[in-house]
């Protein structure tokens, strides 16, 4: 079961590198991972987004995710150097 604590960590930890660049690793099942790149731009109680830029041609897409999404290991952020 999670704890409240355990997902105040998890705030905390995103919150502390907003702005950076992250590798999004998501977890879609059937031992299917996509890797996109994007910038963490802002955090909220429950939600954080993600920027993604796929390429210069393409618009810009904002992603949300839960921060129990990387509790759960269905997502996992890789910060880029």
């Amino acid at each position: 079961m999670m704890k409240q604590n355990d997902v105040n960590n998890v705030r905390n930890a995103v919150r502390r590198h907003m702005g950076r660049r992250v590798k999004v690793k998501i977890n879609k099942g059937r031992h299917k991972v996509d890797i996109t790149e994007g910038i963490i731009s802002e955090t909220y109680p429950s939600i954080f987004l993600i920027k993604i830029q796929e390429n210069k041609n393409m618009p810009e897409r904002t992603l949300s995710y839960s921060y129990t999404d990387l509790l759960t290991k269905d997502i996992e952020l890789i910060l880029c150097r």
